[in-house]
């Protein structure tokens, strides 16, 4: 039973050696949220600007491809240029329905 409690705490480097582990379940870090923004972007798929909200939904994918392989800071980084393009996407998309809609009702009639 000690055998099993010190392997669970046994850590190997890249150069094969061992280490010990003397934090505590609890004293350990817990990861961060992830903010992948994957609803926002799936939201902007329905805006008018496609080019750049797939590029919004890559992004956030990848944030959470980043978060479940264990890199919170790439995933961070990748989350908030996900929100970024998002938010880009939408703007462009207001604009382009404002555009279509003021010459569409500010032509004269065919």
């Amino acid at each position: 039973m000690a055998l099993g409690v010190l392997n669970s705490q046994v850590k190997s480097s890249l150069s094969g050696s061992a280490f010990l582990d003397h934090t505590s379940i609890e004293e350990r870090e817990h990861p961060p949220p992830l903010r992948s923004y994957l609803c926002l972007t799936i939201f902007t798929c329905f805006c008018p600007a496609y080019p750049v909200n797939i590029v919004a939904l890559i992004f956030s994918i990848m944030s959470r491809n980043s978060y479940d392989h264990g890199d919170y800071d790439g995933s961070w980084r990748l989350g908030r240029n996900a929100l970024y393009v998002a938010v880009a996407s939408i703007f462009i998309g207001l604009v382009i329905i404002v555009v279509t809609c003021v010459v569409h009702f500010t032509s004269e009639g065919f």
